[in-house]
């Protein structure tokens, strides 16, 4: 249960970070952007998305964000530059464990309840067997 709850919070907090990194690129890279040319041309992607390397990670700006990269060409400055992407291989399996966790702890707080409304059940039924044996 501590595993699934520390996983879904590193799930979270990462899932959070893309989608601050995809909104904040500016803010966070102002020198990569300026020098990035898909945001103002036309572009062909020449390597779909891919995870990135420990060393790209180091060497490619575009990696920190996401951890995702797709090698783009653009049409007319022909420049080949990295983007960031999200890929939804890792989304899909990021949600699929929080699915999971979700269903552990549902699991797991069922039996709970279970077994605290089996003990107030008890406490009830003695309460009631000492009143008439009181009698």
């Amino acid at each position: 249960l501590i595993y699934c709850l520390l996983r879904l919070l590193l799930l979270l907090s990462v899932t959070g970070r893309w989608a601050e990194s995809a909104l904040t690129l500016d803010e966070t890279h102002p020198e990569v952007l300026s020098t990035q040319c898909w945001m103002a041309e036309e572009f062909i992607i020449s390597k779909e998305c891919y995870s990135c390397t420990e060393f790209e990670t180091r060497r490619i700006t575009e990696c920190r964000d996401t951890g995702f990269i797709q090698q783009i060409n653009c049409a007319v400055s022909k420049r080949a530059e990295y983007k960031s992407c999200r890929s939804v291989e890792m989304e899909k399996q990021v949600f699929w464990k929080f699915v999971g966790c979700m269903m552990g702890v549902t699991v797991l707080f069922s039996l709970l309840v279970t077994y605290r409304q089996r003990t107030l059940d008890m406490r009830a039924l003695e309460k009631v067997r000492k009143q008439i044996e009181s009698i």
